[in-house]
């Protein structure tokens, strides 16, 4: 079954009087229930913006994007996903527990459930001892671990990761990967973008190259035997389009 699905995305921007740039170029990608599925690129490459087309952020210029069969903007879904941005941002003056708590109530959670996801959970990205601080208090790493607290909090079916790894020291990282696997294990699909190549092959059952836009390649690690790393793979396909566009 297939979990997410883009079907020929446009994305435009208005630069400045009939100008435009373009962001995604009729992007088609089907991501089936269960997969672990990274979205390689490198910075503005058009991953994030595939990402808030799919959480019904902004919305196509041409094309559809749909989540367990229905249309992003079906509110129905949104119970289902969990989302960690790029940038998260919080009420800094409230500690992890607080902030989870909060965010459990408003997922329909009972208290019971709260405080038990919440510890497994801090526990889990290595913040249970730092738990009674103010998150105006936290590193940047440590603030992106809260932002995946919260994601997970509801123990969402879709867990949507926009470069989970910015701002993490190689311990923080470890964690992470560790936890995406954990949420392979549990049957979770995992959307999550990054330009990071190691963590993508660690962790992914399939990778999709995306440059200036456009999805260059989708290749699946279970089906698929390389006959170049991936680095040089990714590097191909950057030249081939005649490098990054500014």
């Amino acid at each position: 079954m297939n979990i997410i699905s883009f079907d020929r995305v446009t994305k435009d921007y208005k630069t400045g009087f009939r100008k435009k740039k373009t962001a995604l170029t009729d992007f088609s990608l089907d991501i089936v229930e269960g997969e672990v599925f990274g979205f390689l690129g490198p910075n503005g490459a058009g991953k994030s913006t595939a990402i808030k087309i799919l959480l019904n952020l902004i919305f196509p210029t041409a094309g559809k994007a749909e989540i367990l069969g229905k249309d992003v903007g079906d509110k129905g879904i949104r119970k289902f996903i969990g989302y960690l941005p790029e940038n998260p941002y919080f009420y800094d003056y409230l500690n992890p527990i607080e902030l989870l708590s909060f965010a459990g109530k408003t997922s329909g959670m009972d208290s019971f459930k709260i405080k038990e996801r919440t510890e497994e959970l801090l526990n889990t990205v290595g913040l249970w001892h730092e738990r009674k601080r103010a998150i105006r208090s936290y590193s940047k790493g440590m603030v992106q671990r809260t932002g995946l607290a919260l994601a997970l909090i509801h123990d969402p079916k879709i867990v949507i990761l926009d470069e989970p790894m910015t701002g993490l020291d190689p311990i923080g990282r470890r964690q992470v990967i560790d936890l995406i696997l954990k949420l392979k294990r549990e049957g979770k699909t995992v959307f999550f973008s990054s330009h990071i190549l190691e963590d993508i092959e660690r962790v992914c059952d399939r990778i999709g190259i995306l440059v200036n836009g456009v999805l260059r390649r989708v290749i699946d690690f279970k089906n698929e035997q390389l006959l170049k790393s991936l680095e040089d793979t990714f590097i191909e396909e950057v030249e081939k389009v005649g490098g990054l566009q500014q």
